[in-house]
């Protein structure tokens, strides 16, 4: 695998990367999950010199959202395409701080920075007449009703917990700010952009941008960015070692090296929720169809053993 050195590489963290199942979301335990991320990520970046990072927001745009509902009565609440930005700003924030940081303590002084990011989606994209995506806390049914009634909303009920607000979930077309982040790069710029998907804008008919009510997922983002900034590999750093089909079954199979069309056969099958991993194979494989050279589906413990070759499945032409 010596043939990915030098080579540019995006890298999509997940949410275990900022923030682990049972924490509250102080900035305290952020940054220590952040600072661990960190350690690796800067061990690579010594090594693979162009990688481009990304990140989901879930939580922490969750957490903007019940702010803004808590003090509604006090300062305008902010749309979502807006939470969306402040969530980029703080969890880019973090991780160029302690990036940054780590850097250093490997003798390596790169400047790190974190882009606010604007993705265009198609305003006809069949997500806005059938919202999927939910954002933000639970609430009562009265609640969820009242939203609905007075803004033109959409919440779903989930049996045992309450009423959540749904969203569109359009496909990314277009990074905005693909040429700063191209310079950026060829400065010897460590980026962090798409946080959270990037911000979902549409262009109107004069050419300007108008951010939109949804949440583009972030792999699907991830991919748009690896394929806009002509990246040689997508890594998706997740919380399990490799895809598997049939899981959860007595003949469970964990997918190693993987061509594109029979990661799609399984994809077809399948094989793949939409909810979970589903995502994620899918940016894998529109990366290696749109000409990428390889994509890796890991998690963060096993990331350099995934660039050699060694764990996690790879997909390729």
């Amino acid at each position: 695998m010596d043939g990915i050195l030098k080579k540019r590489i995006v890298v999509a963290l997940g949410g275990n990367a900022i923030l682990r199942s049972g924490q509250s979301g102080t900035v305290a335990e952020q940054s220590r999950n952040i600072q661990e991320t960190c350690k690796r990520l800067a061990s690579m970046i010594t090594r693979w010199y162009q990688v481009v990072i990304t990140h989901g927001n879930g939580p922490q745009v969750g957490n903007i959202l019940i702010q803004n509902e808590a003090a509604k009565h006090e300062v305008p609440a902010m749309p979502l395409d807006v939470c969306g930005a402040e969530s980029q700003g703080l969890i880019g924030y973090m991780i160029q701080r302690s990036l940054g940081d780590e850097l250093l303590r490997l003798g390596k002084r790169r400047t790190v920075t974190s882009l606010v990011t604007q993705v265009v989606v198609n305003e006809n994209d069949e997500a806005f007449r059938h919202p999927t995506k939910p954002v933000g806390p639970f609430y009562d049914k009265e609640y969820a009703e009242t939203q609905m009634r007075t803004k033109g909303q959409q919440w779903v009920e989930q049996r045992g917990k309450g009423w959540r607000r749904v969203v569109p979930s359009p496909d990314p077309k277009k990074i905005v700010e693909k040429g700063a982040i191209l310079n950026l790069i060829d400065s010897g710029i460590v980026v962090i952009a798409c946080g959270g998907g990037g911000i979902p804008v549409v262009r109107t008919a004069g050419g300007r941008l108008d951010g939109v009510e949804a949440v583009i997922d972030k792999d699907l983002a991830a991919q748009c960015l690896a394929q806009d900034i002509g990246a040689d590999v997508l890594m998706i750093l997740t919380d399990v070692e490799s895809v598997m089909i049939r899981f959860g079954q007595p003949d469970q199979c964990a997918l190693g090296e993987v061509s594109v069309v029979e990661m799609m056969k399984y994809q077809e099958e399948g094989y793949f929720p939409e909810g979970s991993m589903g995502p994620k194979v899918e940016a894998a494989s529109r990366f290696i169809r749109a000409g990428g050279e390889m994509a890796i589906i890991t998690s963060l413990a096993w990331a350099h053993e995934g660039l050699k070759g060694k764990v996690g499945t790879r997909i390729v032409r």
